[in-house]
């Protein structure tokens, strides 16, 4: 006997047949309307904090660096006073997966909020669909532009958006570069024509990749090009906040004059208008119920609502609301699945905070020269090793360079350096023993390096000693 999947009719009830049918379906072009309300307002609150961080972040200095910058070529990252080296990384890899439950959370809780307010994807497509406002007009201006044949206006107004668009996306890249070379420096060699060949490509591939995304692919890249969109999906359950249109009260729909008593008419209160669907950014109609294109953003909403409100009916016929709330079923909001993102993403946030403030600002690197041993002038056994040792702080530190076993060895070029904020001391060591009377083979050696203005800061690293046969 085999098992099968139960399949569930999420359809809405007493649908009226599809008499129009939206942009995403058609592969129109979409142009959007413009619109008011609480949603919108939330989103450019969010969006214009991202490109405050974004944009202004890079132009930060603190301590005499600029705040955020990851120097690739000294592998050095300094990130608001905090230096950060290769060897940090395991720190990025568990900021990439707080982030990462962090989204399995918020989607779980309310779906794509994610993508409808703060994905730059979406934050860069609105901001290049206010260009088009400004140069081209309204919605329906835009779409007889659209229609209408060439001419020195249209091209004119075509030139000036993408003229927006360029210049928007090139603004973009600076900031995105300025963040892995200095921003300041950047600028200037761009002025005065001095940018490298590296430097130059990145320029170029961020711009135009800015463009393309957000100026022409803009939906196409939520849908087809963004997983996340893909797996939403299986995050979903019955308890998770969605952009819903209401059925039962809205069906069936049909225009209708604001004076009639639409109840007695058999009508629902949608007035079948396509507000909803001239303001939504991915072309959908969100009558047809939850869709992969929709991305969270609320504008349904704010034009259903301002509709509702011209016709003195009740606002929230498209809301964010739950499948169980719809059915009028209570919404449990600790549930386990939503508790145990909750837990482990406090867990996380947690380790990571201590593993920041514990980390050792000290780093040793040691390596042997690639000569197996050799004898010096005292008939004794001697093995040549470099060490590297790296302040990871933004001051000037003193350190006590030893062994871990003194006894057993003689060594000569340890003892006391003084290393500038966030630089690397080379330190070559000779490390000799006598003659042993065993076998030859590798002993173990261990390096330490203290910090003389903090005891308890000191860090250490193993190598090995080799010695030949006794005979």
């Amino acid at each position: 006997m085999t098992s099968q999947i139960p399949i569930k009719d999420v359809t809405a009830k007493n649908k009226q047949p599809i008499t129009f049918v939206p942009p995403a379906q058609t592969g129109d072009p979409i142009h959007t309307r413009s619109f008011k309300g609480l949603f919108r307002n939330l989103r450019l609150s969010g969006a214009g904090a991202l490109i405050l961080l974004f944009f202004g972040t890079a132009w930060l200095n603190w301590n005499g660096h600029q705040a955020v910058l990851w120097d690739l070529n000294a592998k050095q990252f300094f990130i608001f006073g905090a230096t950060f080296w290769p060897q940090d990384f395991i720190l990025l890899s568990a900021i990439l997966m707080i982030a990462a439950f962090g989204l399995f959370f918020i989607t779980v809780f309310a779906g794509r909020v994610w993508c409808g307010y703060t994905c730059p994807q979406s934050v860069w497509t609105w901001i290049f669909m206010w260009a088009e406002k400004v140069t081209e007009g309204e919605r329906h201006q835009r779409v007889r532009l659209d229609a209408a044949p060439w001419s020195l206006n249209k091209l004119a107004r075509r030139g000036a958006k993408h003229g927006i668009w360029l210049a928007v996306s090139l603004a973009t890249a600076i900031a995105f570069v300025g963040y892995f070379t200095p921003v300041r420096e950047l600028v200037s060699d761009m002025l005065h024509l001095q940018l490298g060949t590296s430097t130059a490509f990145w320029l170029f591939f961020f711009t135009a990749a800015t463009y393309f995304n957000a100026g022409w692919l803009r939906e196409k890249v939520c849908l087809h090009m963004c997983p996340y969109s893909r797996f939403q999906s299986v995050m979903f359950d019955e308890y998770t906040l969605v952009v819903t249109y209401d059925s039962a009260r809205g069906e069936s729909r049909g225009p209708r004059k604001k004076s009639i008593d639409h109840t007695a008419a058999g009508l629902g209160d949608c007035i079948d208008c396509t507000v909803c669907v001239q303001v939504c950014p991915t072309g959908i109609d969100i009558r047809d119920g939850l869709q992969l294109d929709c991305i969270s953003c609320g504008a349904c909403i704010d034009a259903c609502n301002s509709v509702m409100d011209q016709m003195d009916y009740p606002r929230g016929l498209i809301r964010y609301t739950s499948e169980r709330a719809l059915e009028g079923k209570p919404t449990h909001w600790l549930r386990p699945r939503l508790v145990g993102y909750a837990a482990v993403l406090l867990a996380m946030v947690g380790s990571l905070a201590w593993g920041i403030q514990t980390r050792p600002l000290i780093d040793l690197d040691v390596s042997r020269d690639r000569s197996i041993f050799r004898q010096n002038s005292a008939g004794e056994i001697e093995n040549l090793y470099t060490l590297k040792v790296i302040n990871k702080s933004q001051q000037s530190r003193s350190y006590i360079i030893d062994l871990g076993e003194p006894d057993r060895f003689k060594a000569q070029g340890l003892g006391e350096v003084t290393i500038a904020g966030g630089e690397t001391a080379v330190v070559p060591v000779r490390v000799s023993r006598q003659q042993p009377d065993g076998r030859a083979g590798s002993q173990p050696l261990q390096f330490v390096v203290k910090d003389l203005q903090d005891t308890d800061s000191q860090v250490s690293d193993a190598s090995t000693f080799v010695s030949p046969a006794a005979r």
